[in-house]
């Protein structure tokens, strides 16, 4: 802004911003002019202005009233107008004030009417604001989005300690290493978690917090440093890591920086005893240069952050979709939390049922008493109403209801052919060989052990009739006791453990198996036919669709394709959930696999995950659902939360939920294509031979194949259909117009029949040539 002063702006103010006092200094003595009012001296003080003010801001013209510009005293601009002050003026007469004028027009607005720009303009205007020192703009802009947001932001910021200086870290770290490689990324390792959490594989939620109370001699062994570039953490506030992690990629991108991350797992430190460090380590690449890439790579593909794999509580296990986004033992935390609630919602609630009856009792009994007649009537509804409190009260705390039991009965008298009752005996007293066995390796423990799972086995016995929520958590709270005693009593390592955990999941789901998978009291079954028929219905989705970075044609990969579609097939037949991850980490693997051989470089996350749900789309597994329930239900949550089985169960369920999801943007498609195929009006366009690469999967090229001859039969019986339609029309016609003619000839010659009056004699009456005929022949007498 070109203002004449004799003084040097306040540098110490941010954004140049001035008060209203700070401009009136800083307009009081007029300095050299400028070129435009060289050869003239400058006109005295004070200046008028006009009632309409004509004004150019940096090269954009407006016009507005005098006292929109001093609407507030405290402003810039109303000490610039005040008449104290000498504002330049262009050659056109217009008041000049050298700032970009863009965002002008939305402070003019404010002074007008007091409206308030858009969220996309906030920031700007505010800087505006700032500028021109107009202090209500500046209050009401800073209530908006994303101003709000960045001002709770920035005090989340600061109570994370060392926070700007960590994030110089990771850019300076990221910029040496591209520098050594030479390459436009670099990878660096960050450690991010809210809350110390060295915990044990079997700690039990209700026993431990996730806060342990040391002494010093005890801190001091769990203190230690993960093998990480940066590590942020501990803090106080609400907020979890996803939120620190949003906070870095903010600030990171801020500086013209592209930013992935992904998490790659926990540090897994041995501290002491039992207790290893379960803070999550996340992988960041850090990319500098983006290289140039053709249309079709530009193609969006499918990309799940790693972080959302994770517990939402950000305790660096694996989350489940079934769980909330949970892991199991978070899950069970929030479980036990909502279930006790509800316990003692239940008991006010029956409470306030059992006053409510018995005022209403006395009530009726001192209205009534008087009438000894009535007596016993009294007595007898006294009785019914106690009695039905009770059920009443029963009702609320019963494991079940009576509809479940029924059902149980039903399932129980549903019995399967012999052949399946031999083939499952044969199975479970293989598998309690093979248990006894194990433990009589154990010796004392062993025995121990035998005698919980027989107990535990007899009382799922007769739980048969609770729910199946309510007998996968007494299965859960078994296993955790199990692992418990091991290591407290027995004194087992944790290696040891884990064998033997595996060895009771297959003892004890072997033999009931047929009475929790897919129970006729849940609706697993109805999930499994609606994500059948949703998988069939996107049999057109091709690799391309789904950026699948895998290449058919090459034999080896195509075998992996064909061994995982069959490992994610036999997941189906396992009854033990340890043997149905089995299957879907082979299936995983084989997917890597694939990935690499096509590649010749290691698979990515976001290379994996397209091809998983690609498999699952190709094989359409049968009972899928069923199958993802029994393993969250009964699977042994170490296994779930942990290790290479979670990761791959946790991307399987995200498979799932991205197929029930799946709309037109996910595949780079228009919402119309989309409907059309997806209702089998038509199919994906054939691609264009010549456009085919060279590398191009074989399969694919036969599938285009394929699709193009379906293609021209479907014309060809459009146009016999055309045609035969148009001969039916043309028959119709002829038939039309033959009864016409014949009923026209029939009006225009009619056919006379004359009655049969003439005698037999008078049949030649009419011929006129019977004189030129002979006489006719008379009979001659001869004597003999």
């Amino acid at each position: 802004m070109v203002v004449v002063t004799g003084r040097e702006p306040d540098s110490r103010r941010p954004d140049g911003a001035m008060s209203s006092s700070d401009a009136e200094d800083d307009f009081l003595e007029p300095a050299t002019p400028t070129a435009t009012q060289a050869g003239h001296a400058l006109p005295l003080l004070p200046q008028e202005f006009p009632e309409v003010v004509p004004l150019n801001i940096g090269g954009a013209h407006f016009t507005t009233r005098l006292s929109t510009l001093r609407r507030y005293e405290d402003t810039m601009l109303a000490a610039m107008f005040s008449g104290r002050h000498y504002i330049p003026t262009d050659a056109e007469g217009r008041y000049f004030i050298d700032r970009d004028g863009t965002h002008f027009g939305d402070v003019l607005n404010f002074l007008r009417s007091g409206d308030l720009p858009p969220r996309e303009r906030v920031r700007a205007v505010y800087k505006e604001a700032q500028y021109y020192a107009i202090g209500p703009l500046l209050e009401q802009l800073e209530n908006m989005q994303p101003l709000k947001g960045e001002k709770v932001r920035q005090a989340f910021l600061g109570l994370m300690p060392y926070y700007k200086d960590h994030l110089e870290r990771i850019v300076e770290i990221a910029r040496l290493r591209a520098v050594q490689r030479k390459a436009r990324f670099a990878k660096l390792k960050v450690c991010v978690f809210k809350e110390e959490m060295p915990i044990t594989p079997y700690e039990c939620p209700l026993l431990n917090s996730l806060r342990f109370e040391r002494s010093e001699s005890d801190g001091q062994l769990f203190e230690h440093h993960c093998e990480v570039d940066v590590s942020f953490g501990p803090w106080e506030a609400v907020a979890d890591v996803y939120d620190l992690l949003h906070c870095l990629v903010t600030d990171l991108s801020a500086q013209g920086l592209t930013v992935d991350h992904q998490c790659i797992g926990v540090c897994d430190k041995h501290l002491v005893n039992h207790y290893y460090c379960k803070r999550p380590i996340y992988e960041f690449k850090i990319t500098w240069c983006r290289r140039k890439m053709s249309l079709k790579s530009e193609r969006r593909g499918i990309h799940v952050d790693q972080s959302e794999l994770l517990c939402k509580k950000g305790c660096g296990y694996y989350g489940n979709p079934a769980w909330q986004g949970f892991c199991s033992k978070c899950w069970r935390e929030e479980y036990h939390k909502a279930r006790q609630k509800q316990i003692q919602e239940d008991w006010e609630l029956a409470e306030r049922l059992q006053r409510e009856e018995e005022e209403a009792f006395a009530s009726s009994q001192s209205s009534q008493g008087a009438q000894s007649l009535t007596f016993s009537k009294f007595e007898e509804k006294k009785t019914n109403e106690k009695t039905r409190k009770v059920t009443t009260v029963k009702k609320f705390f019963s494991a079940s209801s009576r509809v479940g039991a029924k059902k149980a009965e039903i399932q129980e008298a549903k019995a399967p052919s012999p052949s399946i009752n031999r083939q499952t005996s044969i199975e479970t007293d293989r598998v309690s060989k093979e248990f006894i066995e194990f433990l009589k390796t154990f010796h004392k423990t062993g025995q121990e052990i035998y005698k919980q799972t027989k107990l535990f086995l007899e009382a799922m016995h007769y739980k048969r009739d609770l729910s199946i929520e309510e007998q996968s958590e007494c299965t859960q709270d078994f296993y955790q006791n199990v692992a418990e005693r091991m290591q407290t009593r027995g004194k087992v390592p944790p290696e040891r453990v884990e064998k033997i955990m595996d060895q009771i999941e297959k003892y004890i789901m072997t033999r009931l198996y047929k009475y929790v998978f897919c129970p006729e009291t849940t609706d697993d079954e109805k999930k499994d036919l609606a994500i059948q028929k949703r998988i069939r219905a996107l049999h057109w989705v091709t690799p391309q669709m789904l950026c699948v970075p895998v290449n058919e044609e090459i034999p080896e990969v195509s075998d992996m394709v064909v061994k995982a579609i069959t490992d994610i097939i036999e997941m189906d037949s396992k009854r033990v959930p340890r043997d149905k991850l089995a299957c879907i980490t082979r299936c995983s693997k084989h997917i890597f696999n694939a990935i690499k051989i096509t590649k010749s470089e290691p698979a990515s996350a976001d290379d994996f995950l397209p091809t998983l749900i690609y498999i699952v789309l190709k094989g359409n597994p049968p009972r899928l659902q069923s199958n993802i329930q029994y393993i969250t239900r009964f699977c042994n949550p170490s296994r779930l939360m942990t290790g290479e089985d979670g990761y791959y169960f946790t991307n399987l369920c995200c498979a799932v939920a991205f197929i029930e999801k799946l709309d037109a943007q996910s595949l780079n498609l228009s919402q119309e294509d989309f409907d059309r195929y997806m209702s089998g009006q038509t199919s994906p366009r054939k691609q264009e031979s010549e456009s085919w690469s060279p590398d191009a999967c074989l399969g694919v090229k036969q599938m285009y194949k394929n699709l193009d001859l379906l293609s021209q039969l479907n014309e060809r019986q459009e146009r016999i259909m055309n045609e035969a339609k148009k001969l039916e029309k043309d028959l119709i016609d002829w038939t039309d117009g033959i009864a016409k003619e014949v009923q026209d000839i029939v009006e225009k010659y009619p056919l006379e029949i004359r009655p049969p009056n003439q005698s037999v004699a008078a049949i030649d009456s009419e011929n006129v040539e019977n004189d030129k005929l002979p006489p006719p022949l008379q009979p001659q007498v001869y004597a003999g």
